[in-house]
């Protein structure tokens, strides 16, 4: 404990460090000579003593009067700490213990010096008090043979004055290089204080995460450039910089880098290495409020750094931490704008065609630009097979292919109604795929095709990379899917309400606005075409005599003996009542009569109740003097009619398409 006098000198303080800063070294001088020591440093005085006593006795033994004298100094209470080391068998001598003691302690009980004589020499000791209030806090004697008590005593009070300042130069140099230590530790807080503020400033300017990673690692590496320092990280994150790995949990539950993550603190252990020299190993969490995103891994030589350094390198990874959270969030926050923008137009440019076919076409090129994919496939359900068909893919082989609802991914997003992603489908793949296989692709991500709570299809993108899609294309493709089922269900909705407006709701054959259109653009790019107009002969009479319904029944077993009468291309419509219409593209009016004459002979053998029907034909060629729709289908009825007047069940073709 250091007692300081009122009478201190003028000094500045040192803010930083609050040690004083003297205005000049006679001052200085002076502020230490009114510094003491107090009866409560008195349990840790005796080495500051011993040193003092054995710097006074290294300069008083080159006097040649006092090579008879053999030095001791004890503490305030009377214990021996030190005889003279030169002689140390000679003092003190068998049968003199006592008279030491004797000597020693009456000196403290009088508080003045006393030589106590022995046959021969005397028996010295002096006390040594405090520089400014004067207490006892030490002894100082001597056994001296050929020398009287007096002379002993006045020897000793003299080289009391040369004791007392060796032991205050040595109290003082402790003094001073306590306070120069504390003085240098204030200056390298001062300097972990600036690097820290500077490092705060430098990360909080960044927005992007590579350049806080970047960052962090100039400024430590800067700070400890011997040290071996990483970033194992708990998540995904792609960087350029070897310095940055993967963290790994599994298996690794005693790591010091585990713990760490899993405690959120600072753990630091010191190893040997196989030369026998101590490393320090520290791991340091990048946390942020949202959670720890990895840990900075720091091994240096022991002695290269301070146990004050493991605060400051947990500050700059709770700095880090904070600045790596904030870019990432500007990051998401960047991402997701960009990502409700690219929703935003696709949905509208999905939207803008109303055709399943095109629908499907373009839902596969952005998907496969969005995502950088190799490999896109979108499948749907097919309700009639119950199976899976491939609408759109980018394998030529597997276009239109179909298969079973239980099958590969398709099958597994089917059943579960979920997403998945797999990182490497040879590694990890239990299950069958064909794009997978075709294509050798590693990574996957698929979602289902959910359209009112029921899955009606299933989008597939591949690479042949390994680990290739993120965990935010995962969650991507989940969004544009709803977006793309959405499309899709309009365009069939679309597409459903165009067939039932195109088609007559009794037979299923086309409507006749339907017919009349085809025609019309056939007629623009064809150069030639037949139509054969069908009238079921009597039908009134079936309805007469059967009632509608049966009526209704003949019609539709009429119209069904058509369809499997004509080829795809060909176009049947029920042209109005019991009427039908026929048109063929490419067919002159001898293909006419052919197809003409088989319906007609099918009808006569297959409809119950039986009846027939009368065929009227009409053709057209390019060059003719007048081609169109109306034209067409009035020669045809003329045929027709031609038919029914010459007793019906036959076919007639207009005069004027029978060519030679």
């Amino acid at each position: 404990m250091i007692n300081q006098s009122r009478g201190h000198p003028t000094m500045k303080m040192n803010n930083a460090s609050t040690q004083p800063l003297f205005e000049d070294w006679d001052m200085y001088a002076k502020w230490l000579r009114q510094l003491d020591i107090t009866v409560y440093d008195y349990p840790y005085m005796e080495s500051i003593i011993l040193n003092g006593y054995v710097e006074w006795l290294s300069q008083i033994t080159e006097l040649p009067e006092l090579s008879e004298a053999r030095f001791f100094v004890a503490n305030h209470q009377g214990e021996l700490i030190a005889t003279d080391p030169n002689e140390p068998n000679e003092m003190p001598e068998v049968g003199e213990s006592e008279l030491l003691v004797e000597t020693v302690l009456n000196c403290i009980l009088r508080l003045d010096a006393i030589a106590i004589p022995f046959p021969g020499g005397s028996y010295v000791a002096v006390p040594v008090f405090t520089r400014t209030k004067g207490e006892l806090f030490a002894v100082l004697g001597c056994r001296i043979q050929g020398c009287d008590h007096k002379a002993a005593l006045l020897l000793m009070r003299t080289t009391i004055l040369h004791f007392r300042t060796c032991f205050y130069k040595n109290y003082e140099s402790i003094f001073i290089s306590d306070l120069l230590l504390l003085q240098q530790q204030a200056k390298r807080e001062e300097h972990r204080r600036s690097m820290l503020f500077e490092v705060v400033q430098k990360l909080h300017d960044k927005i992007d995460v590579d350049s806080v990673l970047t960052e962090i690692f100039e400024l430590v590496s800067g700070m400890y450039p011997a040290a071996k320092l990483e970033l194992l990280m708990s998540q995904d994150h792609l960087s350029r910089d070897p310095r940055v790995k993967s963290l790994h949990l599994q298996g690794n539950e005693e790591h010091i880098c585990v713990r760490a993550f899993m405690e959120d603190r600072v753990l630091h252990r010191v190893q040997p290495d196989m030369e026998g020299e101590a490393y320090l190993e520290l791991a340091a969490p990048l946390s942020g409020k949202q959670g720890v995103y990895g840990i900075f891994h720091f091994v240096i030589l022991r002695d290269l750094i301070d146990d004050v350094d493991f605060q400051l390198i947990g500050m700059l990874a709770d700095t880090a931490g904070t600045a790596f959270e904030n870019a990432k969030l500007y990051e998401q926050s960047n991402l997701l704008i960009s990502e409700l923008r690219l929703i935003n137009e696709l949905a509208k440019r999905l939207n803008q065609s109303l055709r399943l076919k095109d629908v499907f076409q373009f839902a596969t090129e952005e998907l496969l630009s969005i995502f950088k994919a190799e490999y896109c496939s979108i499948s749907q359900i097919n309700k009639e097979s119950d199976s899976f068909e491939i609408m759109s893919c980018n394998v030529p082989g597997l276009s239109k292919e179909t298969f079973p609802k239980d099958y590969g991914f398709s099958g597994l997003v089917y059943s579960t109604k979920e997403p998945m992603i797999l990182s490497d489908y040879k590694a990890h793949g239990k299950v069958p795929s064909r794009l997978m296989d075709d294509t050798n692709s590693r990574s996957l991500i698929a979602a289902p095709l959910i359209v009112r709570g029921e899955v009606n299809g299933a989008i597939m993108l591949t690479h042949r990379q390994i680990r290739f899609f993120s965990y935010e294309n995962y969650k991507l493709l989940q969004v544009l899917a709803s977006h793309i089922g959405l499309a899709i269900a309009n365009a069939s909705l679309h597409a459903e309400v165009r067939r039932m407006a195109n088609r007559d709701m009794l037979t299923g054959l086309y409507a006749r606005h339907y017919v009349d259109d085809a025609i019309q653009e056939f007629q623009k790019k064809d150069v030639n075409g037949s139509l054969i107009i069908v009238d079921i002969d009597l039908f009134k009479q079936v309805n007469d005599t059967y009632g509608h319904q049966t009526g209704d029944k003949i019609l539709k077993q009429v119209c069904a003996i058509v369809r499997s009468s004509i080829r795809k291309t060909d176009i049947a419509a029920r042209w109005g009542g019991e009427e039908l219409a026929v048109y063929l593209p490419g067919a002159d009016a001898d293909n006419a009569y052919q197809i003409a004459e088989t319906i007609r002979l099918r009808v006569a053998m297959d409809t119950d109740p039986t009846v027939t029907v009368s065929c009227g034909i009409a053709d057209w060629v390019l060059g003719d003097d007048k081609v169109s729709v109306e034209t067409l289908f009035y020669e045809a009825d003329m045929a027709l009619y031609k038919a029914k007047n010459n007793g019906r069940n036959q076919t007639q073709i207009a005069e004027r398409c029978k060519r030679t």
